[in-house]
């Protein structure tokens, strides 16, 4: 019996001659990302606002560039998916990942600067991705974005206000968006990652180190995620294994939203 396209993924490589994009990829979840979609097949744009960026793309090697990114303007945005289209040929993988939370406040606490970058980086920052993004991917003859939401946009967070809209505003752009395209070849869909050690306080800046058995955040599981485990999950949304998955937001998060 003849191998179904599926099986025949799992033998090549799974994302074998696309080009994905990612943001945020100095560090944490997108470094885990960029790099296991190297080893996957991809080409890969890695970008942020780091300056971390070019090390990401170094340590991939061949088959990566940097881009220097602020999500939060539309001009960078639309120059990074100009480099991934100018550079590889096409654009099959969004993921916009890049964000931030920032200290913990009670509402009435946080003051209006604060408020507009943290929903410009959040939420602005993925509405732009997928603006400029899903164009190419439609030139292409279709993609896989991927968002980074957060347990924050499903559940309220104490102290998270501002942060929860953004990410809950993710949820719902990443839901509508996949509506709009659902016919045309591309899938939108999101990840919500619980509390991740991504670089957190002795981590190493890719998010490497083991976070000490005394740190234990309060998820069911009992420990952090770590950037791997989301870039596994991001990878299946990227890859033609998830052929029939779109508008969702899948929590990882080790049960914290089961409650």
């Amino acid at each position: 019996m003849a191998d179904s396209p599926l099986a025949t993924d799992r033998v090549r490589r799974r994302l074998e001659g696309k080009v994905a994009v990612v943001t945020g990829a100095g560090s944490g979840i997108g470094r885990a990302a960029a790099v296991l979609f190297a080893e996957e097949g991809a080409k890969v744009v890695c970008a942020d606002i780091s300056g971390r960026e070019k090390e990401a793309a170094t340590a991939i090697g061949d088959g990566a560039v940097p881009v220097h990114v602020d999500v939060a303007r539309s001009d960078e945005v639309a120059a990074m998916v100009d480099t991934a289209v100018q550079e590889f040929g096409r654009l099959d993988v969004l993921f916009n990942n890049a964000g931030f939370g920032g200290p913990p406040h009670p509402l009435t606490e946080f003051d209006e600067a604060t408020f507009d970058n943290l929903i410009a980086v959040n939420l602005k920052g993925v509405f732009l991705g997928m603006k400029y993004g899903i164009p190419a991917m439609l030139r292409g003859g279709g993609g896989s974005v991927i968002n980074t939401a957060s347990t924050a946009g499903l559940v309220g967070w104490k102290g998270k206000a501002v942060y929860a809209a953004a990410k809950g505003g993710v949820v719902q752009l990443t839901k509508s968006a996949a509506l709009d395209f659902a016919t045309q070849g591309v899938r939108v869909n999101a990840i919500c990652p619980g509390m991740t050690w991504t670089g957190l306080a002795s981590a190493a800046a890719d998010g490497s180190s083991t976070p000490p058995p005394e740190s234990r955040p309060p998820q069911p599981m009992g420990r952090w995620g770590m950037p791997q485990e989301l870039a596994a999950a991001v990878l299946f949304l990227a890859s033609d294994e998830s052929s029939f998955v779109t508008g969702t937001a899948i929590p990882v998060d080790g049960g914290y939203v089961a409650r």
